[in-house]
């Protein structure tokens, strides 16, 4: 684990017991999860640099911090372990290996130039293991440096970032994924968003809370997101492939969970490549063992590729209707559908507006954001019971329920 730099803070999530890990399906009992409460990054957001930075609007921070309070309040009051980027990646500082691997990791940029990183490097060095986490997620801006000098420095913006903030840290989904007892830290595709997988590789690899958790991906692989990552049920895994996640990706995921004995069937689904539809859960998400909540006009549009692994190759399919591949490996008569929305328009605005990504807190029993009338209201004349949050300002990152958590333990989903 390496020498400390210095004794740890006592912390809950550092006690001195052994911590289970393991997730197998999407909507069994949820034990523990991984948020990120939004923080000064945010505060960075502004209309210049916000297309950038992935959001597409300039949220309210103490607001978004609220609903997000209240977000994780309603979890915890289901029995749910709320579990900080933040507080986790502090602890991790504490060790010196971490510390250079942070610091290596925020300075590799290659516009710095040589003398600015020197100097950059120096000044992360000097920070104690909570300022060096709030700089490493809040970014460093120009004027901040106070040490700054080169020709680099003095010809940067005076607004710009020497480290750019990370306010996609936010959805935690998208930069890990746990399968099984294992953990796939994701490749990001977005140059905004590639530092996270770097800090959240950090704080799995030095935390003593995951001392004996081995990494099923890395970020040095083909492109990989979270989002598009739906564990159907125990073997059976469905990954989307558009504007995030590649068919390389899908093909090395599936390569891996396959050869570990996480899954025996991995269904590759393409969805189109724009804003709207990013990842697979913006248009699909589980609340029950064979229930999911989707946007109708993808629901029977929606195709899959069945892959499997034979003698170490690759198998793919012929491409199936989503919907009834999906039945067959989870060994299901139907998958049974609720609609986002009942008119066409609605549906629209309440898939652009989260109303899919839905996170299960246990079968039947779902986070929804409150502003997604009509599918709440579809939700629950099917039995689904739904836990409504505020999400006025924390949905400006185009992320919902689902995109802001990161399952790390759930109980085996009961069969139908």
């Amino acid at each position: 684990m390496g020498q400390k730099i210095r004794p740890p803070r006592l912390r809950s999530v550092t006690a001195a017991k052994a911590h289970e890990h393991r997730v197998t399906s999407e909507v069994g009992r949820l034990r523990t999860v991984l948020l990120h409460r939004p923080g000064a990054e945010l505060k960075r957001l502004t209309p210049r640099n916000s297309d950038k930075l992935l959001f597409d609007a300039i949220p309210w921070v103490g607001r978004a911090q609220e609903e997000h309070d209240a977000f994780a309040e309603a979890l915890r009051s289901r029995g749910v372990e709320v579990l900080y980027v933040t507080e986790l990646l502090q602890d991790a500082l504490e060790y010196e290996a971490a510390r250079e691997q942070a610091i290596a990791d925020a300075i590799i940029d290659l516009r710095l130039g040589d003398q600015l990183r020197r100097v950059v490097e120096g000044y992360l060095r000097d920070l104690d293991p909570e300022n060096l986490a709030h700089t490493l997620i809040a970014g460093l801006a120009h004027e901040e440096l106070k040490a700054g000098h080169g020709l680099v420095y003095r010809l940067m913006n005076r607004m710009d970032f020497i480290v750019d903030p990370l306010p996609g840290l936010l959805f935690t989904r998208d930069n890990s994924t746990w399968i099984g007892d294992q953990v796939a830290v994701t490749s990001l595709a977005m140059e905004a968003r590639r530092r996270e997988s770097a800090l959240t590789g950090l704080i799995y690899t030095h935390h003593p809370r995951f001392a004996d958790v081995q990494p099923i991906y890395t970020p040095s692989l083909e492109h990989l997101e979270g989002g598009d990552v739906l564990l159907l049920t125990p073997g059976v895994i469905a990954v989307g492939t558009g504007e995030r996640t590649t068919p390389a990706g899908v093909e090395r995921l599936a390569r891996q969970v396959i050869g570990a004995g996480l899954a025996h069937t991995v269904l590759a689904v393409p969805i189109a490549q724009e804003r709207a539809t990013m990842h697979l859960d913006t248009v699909c998400t589980m609340v029950d063992v064979d229930t999911v909540v989707m946007y109708p006009p993808v629901a029977h549009s929606l195709t899959a590729h069945t892959v499997s692994l034979h003698n170490g190759d690759l198998h793919v399919s012929d491409p199936r209707p989503f919907l009834e591949a999906a039945a067959e490996a989870m060994d299901l008569d139907r998958l049974k559908v609720i609609d986002t929305g009942l008119d066409p328009v609605t549906a629209e605005r309440e898939q652009w507006d989260d109303g899919n990504n839905t996170l299960a807190v246990a079968p039947r029993l779902c986070v929804a954001y409150e502003r997604n009338i009509e599918t709440n209201a579809q939700l629950e004349a099917s039995g689904i019971e739904v836990i409504r949050i505020t999400g006025s300002e924390l949905g400006t990152g185009r992320g919902g329920p689902r995109c802001m958590s990161c399952p790390i333990l759930r109980d085996p989903p009961a069969r139908p």
